[in-house]
């Protein structure tokens, strides 16, 4: 059985946004922490797997919260073919745990053709562990996220959750999972 548009929800950081290429190379040219890979971030609280202050670590984040496209912050690859096609037969959720909504509309208007931002409805929250409540408000029935305690949390109250795999959600979590924009395709009725 495919998955209509309309029912499915995506979280933006992880799965719309490749914010991990963005803080790593933030982290190198500006900080001069060069010598991690991606897959060495193997939780999603960075700090605890890599040897970076927490204050640095903060700095970078919030600059690419504040200004995502300042920061180079890029899509994931196929996400924006994928959201174009989906926005043809109905609107696209998109709920992060962003607390700043402006910086999102910015950086989805630079890359998403304004026809397709028009059919974007954008939920920034502010707080990882509320996403069930907005979730249930757009009426959908499936969100892809890459928080993996995210995901069960919304198993947990009748939301059909995929992981977007990442090195830092590979622990047991016994959910569907999907590795890029391809799977995510696969899963539409479009």
């Amino acid at each position: 059985m495919k998955i209509q548009s309309r029912e499915i929800g995506f979280d933006l950081d992880g799965v719309i946004a490749d914010t991990a290429e963005a803080f790593i190379r933030l982290a190198c040219e500006e900080h001069a922490f060069c010598s991690f890979t991606l897959e060495e971030i193997t939780t999603f609280q960075v700090e605890d797997c890599l040897d970076i202050p927490a204050p640095v670590v903060e700095r970078i984040f919030d600059a690419i919260l504040r200004d995502s496209l300042a920061t180079g912050l890029q899509p994931m690859e196929g996400a924006v073919k994928v959201i174009t096609e989906m926005t043809a037969s109905a609107p696209v959720t998109i709920i992060t745990a962003r607390s700043l909504q402006q910086p999102v509309e910015e950086w989805l208007e630079h890359f998403f053709p304004a026809a397709v931002c028009a059919k974007i409805r954008l939920v920034a929250m502010g707080y990882h562990n509320d996403k069930a409540r907005y979730i249930h408000e757009h009426k959908l029935r499936y969100f892809v996220d890459d928080r993996a305690e995210t995901c069960l949390q919304l198993a947990d109250v009748a939301i059909i959750p995929f992981v977007f795999s990442q090195p830092w959600n590979q622990s047991e979590h016994g959910l569907q999972s999907v590795a890029n924009w391809q799977e995510i395709h696969a899963l539409l009725e479009i």
